[in-house]
């Protein structure tokens, strides 16, 4: 990174001068801006900034922390505890989970930082224009819908959500709702969006709760009121190692993350995904509104 960039409300005394830091994140918009925020954050700090943001899926991301290829990202807490730690059932309580992912982490050299409550989760969405005639809140009021009247029911969603446990065969049986095949159609995840706010042909469909695109083609979130979606807080995660030798990254990052919500991050993927703008000035910009850096 090559920002002239000063401490603000962090990196106060430069505590990372004469680190060299490598940042990394997964391939979609939210997650770019989380790894740009924090490389900001440490190049104010006084340290050099290498960017290897924009990796290609999880996977690649999460393995260039634990091989300390790169030294921090933000990661998910629910992706953490079943995809990279093996649990098939999710811990209710966001904070309870957060808890488990960071000890029994510790084992693969990953050091977790306290969580946001920006939590990017699965949901089910409706336009504001049809849900004026359901006034559907919650999940179990789709249910209950689904069972009145079953033909008022479609769904759209991603071909993986259609067949996971933790997708939509897991929410119907949460649920006890039954839809049948005939109302659900499979598509990519940026039509959903679009058919949902515009088209008649899907009352309903797959949305992550801190995508820009809801507000912005007004749409509705029901509550998952059995609590039956993991919950997908950002947390950044480091190589223990670098954590062990920069233990000031933690006054760093923690005073970003606490500012960090759902709401927040539907704003700043808006910025990206809607208005097309870099997710390394979105990222920037914000933490200078913040107050966390200033430009040099």
């Amino acid at each position: 990174m090559v920002d002239d960039v000063r401490p603000g409300s962090v990196g106060q005394g430069r505590p990372l001068k004469g680190a060299s830091l490598t940042v990394t994140s997964k391939n979609f918009s939210e997650n770019i801006i989380l790894g740009q925020m924090a490389g900001l954050v440490f190049k104010a700090a006084g340290a050099d900034v290498v960017d290897r943001t924009n990796l290609p899926g999880s996977i690649s991301a999460r393995e260039a922390i634990v091989k300390g290829d790169a030294d921090a990202m933000y990661e998910y807490t629910g992706t953490a505890w079943i995809t990279y730690l093996g649990h098939s059932k999710p811990i209710t309580d966001p904070q309870a989970q957060w808890r488990a992912v960071r000890d029994a982490d510790v084992r693969n050299g990953v050091v977790w930082l306290p969580q946001s409550t920006l939590n990017n989760t699965y949901a089910l969405a409706i336009s504001k224009r049809n849900n004026a005639k359901y006034k559907l809140r919650t999940l179990s009021d789709v249910a209950a819908l689904a069972k009145r009247d079953p033909s008022a029911v479609s769904v759209c969603v991603e071909n993986e959500f259609a067949s996971r446990d933790d997708g939509l065969p897991g929410m119907e049986k949460a649920y006890g709702m039954s839809i049948p095949a005939s109302r659900i159609q499979k598509m990519d995840a940026g039509i959903i969006y679009t058919q949902v706010s515009k088209s008649s042909s899907c009352l309903l469909g797959e949305v992550f709760t801190t995508d820009g695109r809801i507000k912005a083609m007004d749409l509705d979130v029901l509550a998952d009121d059995r609590h039956f979606f993991p919950n997908y807080n950002a947390a950044p995660e480091l190589h223990a190692s670098t954590f062990a030798k920069y233990p000031a990254i933690a006054g760093l990052l923690d005073p970003v993350s606490a500012k960090l919500t759902t709401e927040v991050a539907q704003d700043l993927n808006a910025r990206v995904d809607v208005e097309g703008r870099d997710p390394h000035d979105v990222a920037k910009e914000w933490l200078v509104e913040q107050g966390f850096i200033r430009k040099g």
